[in-house]
């Protein structure tokens, strides 16, 4: 597992450092991405740098000496590794079986061009087998090394539940989450709520798939944090509930930061440009990702030392 998660990383890596060096392998002539060269190397640099850090996963995972790494130093680069790739490793294959239901190559066309078809199966398939063997891996060393924080039920020992300032961030983080998903469920039903006129224009099936992702990962992430943090259900398998829990708020708190970063690109084609309500929505995701995750420390904390 390990050196598949390893070979995962080559192709990516290899591509973006090639792009960093000025080659234009996979970038038709006219994209968007030729049109700022100096922000597309260091977006690649800083994504080269992100996949290596995979590669480091997979070694501190896999050797004694990752044993001796505090629990924090691992737990943080894992839980934004996890909700990194956890939303490309579902919405990928939902978005080519659409296509393929509906007939088509992709049911997503670019109106301009953007990136070779081939450089999506590349990258997309690579990210996949990382996420496949990185959450292996870190799920075998967990359970060796944290495996008693989460054996048994939400309703079982120890007993009590989270402290107030937990429930209260819990019950917070619930509550900003409101208003990303209601903006994607509206997306869903058709709204245009927070869209640029030229997402307006290429809304197509990817979109709605998209939209349908982001809704449950929210849900998720908020719902099953506060089953964790007040302990109800009963018989939810703490394990199912934690480890559902931690996607979902990775998902939603990382990716959420991560477009809240590209929000802040400069764009001159008002037509692209990045709606007020749409930057909105992008931080009350983070905020709600990075709330949930707060309160599942608290929650691992407590169980630790109720142990």
């Amino acid at each position: 597992m390990r050196l598949v998660a390893i070979l995962a990383c080559l192709p990516y890596i290899s591509l973006k450092t090639a792009w960093v060096a000025g080659s234009e392998i996979g970038i038709p002539a006219g994209s968007v991405l030729l049109e700022n060269r100096q922000v597309l190397a260091v977006a690649n640099s800083v994504s080269v740098l992100a996949d290596v850090l995979v590669i480091v996963l997979a070694l501190l995972l896999t050797q004694r000496w990752g044993r001796r790494v505090p629990a924090w130093l691992l737990a943080l680069p894992m839980w934004a590794a996890t909700g990194l790739l956890a939303p490309i490793m579902t919405g990928y294959p939902a978005q080519l079986a659409v296509a393929l239901l509906n007939g088509d190559e992709r049911s997503a066309a670019p109106a301009e061009p953007f990136l070779d078809s081939w450089v999506f199966a590349v990258v997309y398939g690579g990210f996949i087998l990382q996420g496949l063997s990185l959450g292996t891996l870190f799920t075998l060393y967990a359970r060796d090394r944290w495996g008693h924080l989460w054996s048994g039920r939400l309703g079982g020992p120890p007993a009590g539940v989270s402290g107030p300032g937990v429930r209260i961030a819990a019950l917070a983080a619930a509550a900003v989450a409101l208003f990303p998903l209601t903006l994607h469920v509206s997306r869903l039903l058709g709204s245009d709520a927070g869209l640029s006129p030229r997402q307006i224009v290429e809304r197509d099936a990817d979109f709605a798939v998209l939209e349908f992702q982001w809704s449950v990962f929210v849900v998720v992430a908020a719902a099953l944090t506060l089953c964790l943090v007040l302990r109800r259900p009963a018989r939810l398998k703490v394990r199912t509930v934690l480890a559902l829990a931690w996607t979902g708020s990775g998902a939603v708190g990382c990716w959420g930061a991560y477009m809240s970063l590209v929000a802040l690109m400069p764009e001159t084609d008002p037509d692209k440009q990045v709606t007020t309500l749409a930057q909105l929505t992008y931080a009350g995701e983070m905020i709600t990702g990075f709330l949930l995750a707060a309160c599942l420390a608290a929650v691992l904390r407590r169980r630790s030392a109720e142990a």
